[in-house]
């Protein structure tokens, strides 16, 4: 059957300007960290990636080295683009990064130049692009000089192999000295990706205040922390489809500790209040920022992704709200 997007995918979803940039991104985003690879089920990769364009999800989150294999992911994407969503590709916003291992040797992985840009090019290969929307450097490197990193990056966009550029999991420092480099060269840093949810805060503890005094936007990974702010884990019992039961996740079964789980049946209730399912609450609740653009959202299936957009249906708390939640997260 011949995909037709429907009509009505830009009718419900928000949008935001990533920091002082021209360029806005769905409140919710979709990640292809997990259940996109080569060993998982392509027409439910597929699916997900229908359902969450027509859902007003224009924004595709990829790295080099998602799967498994490494590199699957991307491989993926670009078969649904092929098939599928190739009329739209100026709908879209498709990003990837480099930065972890990716082959063997001195040059498969960190920060250099060299790795970078031969990583990008074989991404683009993999995904059958021209360039990307947005490409980062996934991790700061500790021995590559973050001029030489920064300077990669300046020419992925200058060759246009990339429209914007970003980094991931760097230290409020470290985001400052990246942003002033890059602005130097005349590349601006669009966004930073780091982790945070209820249960990680470390972005509260100054990179919240670099990112709004250079003009940056965030897109935050494991709104959910890996879906245990979800309601997968309250009934005592591990699913044997969550992540939690991988046996190479970075959820663990001794993360869902009854501490954590009391918490969440309490945060629930306000959910619930709110006319929201805990997952919803919870993107809500890292959005309630105004220096984080959007939230990065996994799935393993169509009805979650259902269940993540419609957060963006209510995104205000009220200040008693706020209070309650911090109460029960700080106990």
């Amino acid at each position: 059957m011949v995909y037709q997007a429907k009509d009505n995918r830009y009718d419900t979803m928000v949008y935001r300007r990533c920091g002082r940039s021209g360029l806005k991104l769905p409140v919710i985003s979709l990640g292809l960290w997990h259940n996109f690879g080569g060993v998982d089920v392509f027409e439910n990769a597929r699916a997900m990636l229908l359902r969450a364009f027509d859902l007003g999800i224009t924004h595709f989150d990829l790295a080099n080295n998602y799967g498994p294999p490494p590199g699957s992911a991307e491989e993926t994407l670009g078969r649904v683009l092929v098939k599928d969503l190739h009329p739209y590709r100026d709908e879209l916003i498709i990003s990837t990064k480099a930065g972890y291992r990716m082959w063997p040797g001195p040059y498969g992985e960190w920060g250099s130049r060299k790795y970078l840009i031969a990583s990008l090019d074989q991404s683009l290969k993999r995904m059958g692009l021209d360039y990307v929307d947005i490409f980062y450097s996934h991790r700061p490197d500790p021995e590559t000089p973050l001029e030489e990193t920064m300077q990669a990056l300046d020419y992925a966009v200058r060759s246009g192999r990339a429209l914007y550029v970003g980094i991931s999991n760097y230290n409020p420092e470290q985001t400052r000295r990246a942003a002033e480099i890059l602005e130097s060269l005349g590349t601006p840093c669009l966004i930073h990706q780091p982790s945070y949810n209820m249960f990680n805060r470390w972005i509260e503890d100054g990179l919240l205040d670099v990112l709004e005094e250079k003009g940056m936007g965030a897109i935050c990974f494991s709104p959910l922390a890996q879906g245990l702010l979800t309601d997968r884990y309250l009934g005592g019992t591990i699913p044997e489809d969550s992540r939690a039961a991988k046996p190479h996740g970075f959820l663990r079964p001794s993360h869902i500790t009854e501490e954590k789980l009391a918490k969440v049946r309490k945060l629930r209730d306000i959910a619930t209040a709110r006319g929201q399912t805990m997952a919803q609450m919870a993107i809500a609740w890292i959005l309630r920022h105004p220096v984080v653009t959007s939230a990065l959202v996994g799935a393993s299936r169509v009805s979650q992704i259902e269940d993540s957009a419609a957060a963006a249906q209510n995104l205000s708390f009220s200040v008693e709200e706020l209070e309650a939640i911090e109460q029960i997260l700080q106990e």
